[in-house]
C-alpha cells in the first residue's frame, strides 16, 4: 500500500492545479494537516483571483448594469429574455421533440436530461437560434469566466416521483470550490411551492467569514456527508446569518425567464409539496479553475461541442464500472413525459 501511495503521490499533486475537489478521493486535499496551514482556502482564494481577472477581459460580453449586479448577488435574471414569438417557437419545439433521453434519480425526485446534440438542434432550430444568442453568449461566458462553450441540455425535473427520502439537491450547497457557471431559461412557469432554484444572494464572494466557514468544513471533511466529502459542501440555512448573507431568494418566475449564476454561491432546489413537472434549457460551464486564458477551449469548436454529451454518456456507458455510470438510459420520450 505505501508504494501505491508513492507512485500515486505525483498523480495527487499535479491535481491540486485543476478543478479536482473531492476530499475522499485526493489525501493531500482531505488533509487535515495540509487544510490547517491553508491548502483549500489557498485554492479557493487563486481559483476566485483569476475568476475575476478573466471576467474583467471578458466585461465586453455583458453590459454594466449586469455586470454590476452579478458582482453583488453573484447571478442575473432576465425575464421576458427571448421575444414573444422566438419564445413560443422555442417551446413548441421542445415539448414536441421525442429524442434519447437519460435520467438520475435522487430521493423522491427524477431529473431527466437531452443531449443538445445534431439530431435534437434539427429538430429544434429555435434552441440552435438561443445557443448562438448574443445575450445568452454573453452571460453564460462572463458569469463563467471563460470563452467557451458551455454544455447544453434539454433538462426536466419531476418531484414525488418515488417514496423515497427527499431530494438532496434541497439541501443548500455549493457545487465546488471554484467560481462555476449554470444557467436556466425555464420553459415552464415555476411555483413557489414547485422546487423553485433558489439562491442565497452574495454567497459567491470569498469573504472572510465564508472563508473562515470553508477551512472549518475542510477540517472536517473525513467525517461530513457523502456529498460534501466530495467536494460539494452542504450548508444548513441557519447558518446562512452567521456568513453574513441574507435570506435565499427563490426564483417563483413565469416561463422565458433566465437565470445565469455561479453555483460556488449557495443554492438549492426548493421544497416541492406535490408532484410537479419543470422543463427548462440547461448549461453549465466548468474548466479548470486556475488556467490564466479565457479562451483555447478547443471541445467548443462547432461539429465537437453538440457531440460532447452523448460522447460522455457512451463512454459511461462502456466504462461505467470504472468512471461511473448516474444517468441510466430511459429511452426516447418527450421532455413532459412521465
Amino acid at each position: 500500500m505505501t508504494a501505491l501511495r508513492l507512485l500515486l503521490a505525483p498523480w495527487w499533486a499535479l491535481q491540486l492545479a485543476t478543478g479536482a475537489k473531492a476530499f475522499v478521493d485526493n489525501p493531500l486535499i482531505g488533509s487535515r494537516r495540509l487544510n490547517e496551514r491553508g491548502l483549500h482556502v489557498g485554492r479557493v482564494r487563486l481559483a476566485h483571483a483569476l475568476a475575476w481577472r478573466r471576467r474583467r477581459r471578458l466585461s465586453r460580453l455583458v453590459g454594466t448594469e449586469d455586470a454590476a449586479t452579478f458582482a453583488r448577488d453573484g447571478y442575473v435574471e432576465k425575464r421576458d429574455f427571448l421575444p414573444p414569438a422566438e419564445f413560443q417557437a422555442l417551446h413548441d419545439e421542445v415539448m414536441a421533440f421525442r429524442g434519447p433521453a437519460r435520467q438520475m434519480v435522487q430521493g423522491d425526485t427524477i431529473t431527466r436530461r437531452y443531449a443538445l446534440d445534431p439530431e435534437a438542434l434539427r429538430a429544434i432550430p429555435a434552441a440552435r437560434r438561443l445557443l448562438g444568442n448574443k445575450r445568452w453568449q454573453g452571460l453564460v461566458r462572463y458569469v463563467g469566466s471563460f470563452d467557451a462553450e458551455p454544455l447544453a441540455y434539454i433538462q426536466t425535473i419531476l418531484s414525488h416521483r418515488h417514496d423515497a427520502p427527499p431530494d438532496p439537491q434541497t439541501s443548500f450547497h455549493a457545487d465546488t470550490f471554484h467560481p462555476t457557471v449554470k444557467a436556466w431559461l425555464f420553459l415552464t412557469d415555476v411555483k413557489e411551492d414547485e422546487g423553485p432554484l433558489t439562491y442565497v444572494p452574495g454567497s459567491h464572494r470569498p469573504t472572510p467569514a465564508r472563508l473562515a466557514w470553508e477551512k472549518a468544513r475542510s477540517l472536517e471533511a473525513a467525517g461530513l456527508d457523502r456529498m460534501s466529502s466530495r467536494g460539494s459542501l452542504r450548508i444548513d440555512e441557519a447558518e446562512l446569518a452567521a456568513l453574513g448573507l441574507p435570506a435565499p431568494v427563490r426564483f417563483a418566475v413565469p416561463a422565458n425567464t433566465l437565470v445565469v449564476a455561479d453555483t460556488h454561491g449557495f443554492h438549492a432546489r426548493g421544497p416541492s409539496v406535490r408532484p410537479s413537472t419543470r422543463v427548462e434549457i440547461w448549461a453549465y460551464g466548468r474548466r479548470n479553475p486556475f488556467l490564466p486564458w479565457t479562451g483555447l477551449d478547443l471541445t467548443g469548436l462547432p461539429g465537437l461541442a453538440e457531440r460532447r454529451v452523448p460522447l460522455w454518456w457512451a463512454m459511461g456507458d462502456r466504462f461505467g464500472r470504472w468512471i461511473g455510470r448516474p444517468w441510466a438510459d430511459a429511452g426516447r420520450k418527450r421532455p413532459a413525459d412521465e
